[in-house]
């Protein structure tokens, strides 16, 4: 189950979809647009949409939902599958309340002027490392990644982060690009690419698994601004109509991920069983969701879901910088943006 492939998909399926957006949006039902805090039925519908087959980072919105939390909530949660529309168009569009979405695709999102909000960071580290073979004696540091291939998907963002990392370990940030999607992997495997950007989470972990481990730079030990690599996304359209109800939901959703720190295992078990046809390396999601539970859900406090402007602002800084932000009609930005009002901690549980 690829992971890291996702993101440059998604992130050129945003990017793409901004004029299509607006006519979704103005053909579009009120689905996602008026306020649902309350129906006759005694639970109101709230829908999710999904950036890609079920997996652990998806963990705390499947144990909240199988073990009834939602509905004690008074929630009725729909879980939409991920389609060929990207999560950040589905939310924008309103035709999702909320989705899993990543911090490169928001801020894409939100440059082009689209109405998404983050208001729940799921992983609080950057959960995508640059890896070679753990056997490469020749690499030791990224700057030793000068003149050599990377394998790669063919997002926009890929190879100006390589070279900020390259420099920053003081190479020069010189190499050869290969765009092979899903095959990355095999292609590193294989020894036809020198290094990948892979997951640690999912990828660092299969590779380990079937006996061909990886060695692992962290980007932000050379200088790159932490990522939110995956985060709960809504529109504030919807916020504003139905804010008792993005409350509610979001209390379950950290209740989900409180237990899955505290109970990894079992909430490996929850989420296998309420995906049997996807998760089928039952050794894979437990050792996920073990090292997601130990060092990526929470933040240095200890808190769950929170997100900093300083974090924010970094990246869209870094973004700006290398001529990757676009507005509404496809024009480069001319000013760094202003991302104090892309994220919201306002509607998490409130901490005793």
């Amino acid at each position: 189950m690829p992971r890291t492939p996702r993101r440059a998909v998604r992130l050129a399926l945003t990017a793409t979809a901004v004029g299509a957006l607006f006519a979704v949006t103005a053909c579009s039902s009120d689905s996602g647009s008026g306020s649902r805090d309350g129906d006759a039925k005694g639970l109101t519908e709230v829908s999710l949409a999904l950036d890609w087959t079920p997996n652990t980072n998806h963990t705390g919105i499947y144990v909240a939902q199988q073990l009834g939390w939602f509905k004690d909530a008074g929630i009725d949660l729909k879980i939409l599958p991920y389609g060929s529309t990207s999560p950040e168009t589905l939310i924008a569009g309103h035709k999702a309340d909320f989705g899993i979405s990543y911090q490169e695709g928001l801020t894409a999102a939100r440059s082009a002027g689209q109405d998404i909000t983050s208001v729940y960071a799921v992983t609080q580290k950057t959960n995508v490392t640059i890896a070679v073979s753990a056997d490469r004696k020749d690499i030791t540091s990224p700057k030793d990644l000068d003149g050599k291939t990377y394998a790669g998907f063919g997002a926009a963002y890929e190879k100006p982060l390589l070279r900020s990392v390259i420099k920053n370990a003081g190479g020069t940030g010189d190499f050869t690009s290969v765009t092979l999607n899903t095959s990355a992997y095999a292609a590193l495997y294989a020894g036809k690419a020198d290094f990948a950007m892979p997951m640690p989470t999912w990828e660092g972990l299969e590779a380990k698994l079937s006996g061909k481990p990886l060695k692992n730079f962290e980007l932000t030990d050379y200088g790159f601004p932490e990522i939110y690599s995956t985060l709960i996304a809504s529109s504030d359209r919807y916020l504003k109509a139905n804010g008792a109800t993005a409350k509610k939901f979001l209390d379950a959703v950290e209740r989900g991920y409180a237990y899955a720190v505290e109970n990894p295992s079992k909430a490996a078990d929850v989420l296998i069983e309420a995906n049997k046809s996807v998760l089928t390396n039952t050794e894979l999601v437990h050792q996920s969701e073990k090292l997601l539970a130990d060092s990526y859900y929470r933040a240095a406090d200890g808190s769950l879901g929170t997100q900093s402007a300083d974090r924010w602002k970094a990246f869209a800084d870094f973004e700006y910088a290398s001529g990757l932000l676009s507005d509404a009609d496809g024009k480069k930005l001319t000013a760094a943006p202003d991302t104090s009002s892309w994220f919201t901690n306002d509607y998490l549980p409130e901490k005793s």
